[in-house]
């Protein structure tokens, strides 16, 4: 009998352990700590990656569904996740209908989320008093909707300066319809003690147009800007820029006028190359290391033909020190093949001496793949340990 019962005992954890292979080979497969993944077969596709850090320690992301068979362009879904374990594991908490291209952040010791409600649609902000699980509706302008119209963001990041708190946006209204064209540069604020959630809280600047005059006509768009203050004290709005020039990777730098009013723009000498500076990125300050850094994608030597908004299989960390001369310090992902794999649009915190960061990730799965590099099938979460330690590192493309 105890033959038997031990046999049964071996048999039975074996089948455990054949029927957890193909989840197995999916961890093994795809770099870092997955917080959700979908079959490229769903037509459904994992954008917007964004993660905070609540007051308590705990770890909240988040990101929307884009593709064919979603509601993006009607109303979008977003999905909001939890860890307590620093991010060792994930367990999602919610689902906001009407949330898309969205940043979480803490503010007085509130969790907001800040986006649009659709592709191209009103900008809205909500507000959750439990960690994310329950979020306030934008119903109207004193309780989220802050702009009417066709608006366009990513997860960037919010800024506290001069008692003001600031955010990067893109109008997008325009009479054209097409890609880069019809967004608009425009920065929003509002006082630090101010109700986030009422409209008349947030002053805009002017927004600057597209311009196809600029960098001699190859200019294609800017988008996806940083609120940054330089180490001169001065407000910008740091975007990432789409060129026909192969080869070249630009920002563009737009001045901020002190009060919030305004936004101007010099494309003498407004653009600046950058790595990474073709795809999106996000650029915060750290007191300590008196640094800026960023997480992007840089283009190594052999896919340097290619449009370079395109290549997002090589993902690295790279900081500065006057927002103008910029190193690589380190490779944080590489997959070789370009087409089908892509590590974009990450979102990321300074985490003491660490950097916690989550990645669109385009990867290899047991069920053939994604459906391109642009088409993310995972969300997965990485932490870089000491990334201080790293600042006088470079690496060369």
């Amino acid at each position: 009998m105890k033959i038997e019962r031990s046999f049964i005992i071996i048999l039975l954890l074996l089948l455990v352990k054949v029927a957890l292979l193909p989840l197995m080979a999916q961890q093994g497969k795809v770099p870092g700590v997955v917080v959700n993944h979908i079959p490229a077969s769903s037509k459904t596709y994992i954008g917007s990656p964004s993660i905070c850090i609540l007051t308590n320690g705990d770890y909240i992301a988040s990101h929307d569904y884009f593709g064919p068979a979603t509601t993006e362009h009607e109303q979008a879904l977003t999905s909001v996740y939890n860890s307590t374990n620093s991010g060792k594991s994930w367990k999602k908490i919610s689902d906001i209908h009407g949330q898309f291209w969205s940043n979480l952040f803490v503010h007085k010791q509130a969790l907001y989320i800040m986006g649009t409600w659709k592709h191209h649609g009103n900008l809205i902000i909500r507000r959750s008093l439990d960690g994310g699980v329950s979020w306030s509706e934008p119903t109207s302008n004193a309780n989220g909707l802050l702009l009417e119209g066709e608006y366009h963001t990513a997860p960037m990041p919010m800024l506290i300066h001069n008692g003001r708190i600031w955010r990067a946006i893109e109008n997008a209204k325009s009479e054209s319809t097409k890609w880069g064209v019809r967004y608009s540069v425009m920065i929003i604020s509002a006082p630090i003690d101010a109700d986030l959630l009422s409209a008349s809280s947030w002053t805009t600047t002017n927004f600057l147009t597209h311009n196809p005059t600029y960098l001699d006509g190859r200019f294609g768009g800017w988008i996806e800007g940083n609120a940054v203050v330089t180490p001169e004290g001065k407000l910008v709005d740091i975007l990432r820029v789409a060129t026909s020039e192969k080869g070249r990777e630009l920002t563009a730098v737009v001045n901020i006028s002190e009060d919030g009013l305004k936004a101007s723009f010099s494309p003498s000498n407004g653009f600046m190359d950058f790595v990474g500076g073709a795809r999106k990125f996000s650029i915060r300050f750290d007191q300590k290391s008196n640094r800026y850094w960023t997480i992007c994608n840089m283009i190594t030597t052999e896919f340097a033909g290619m449009d370079a908004s395109s290549v997002r299989n090589t993902l690295v960390l790279k900081s500065s020190s006057d927002l103008k001369n910029w190193t690589v310090n380190k490779v944080l992902l590489h997959h070789p093949d370009v087409l089908k794999h892509g590590f974009q649009y990450v979102d990321w915190q300074f985490d003491g001496r660490d950097i916690i960061f989550l990645s669109r990730t385009a990867h290899d799965d047991e069920f053939g793949g994604a459906d391109n590099f642009h088409n993310a099938n995972y969300l997965t979460f990485h932490r870089l340990n000491n990334f201080r330690r790293l600042k006088n590192e470079n690496i060369e493309k």
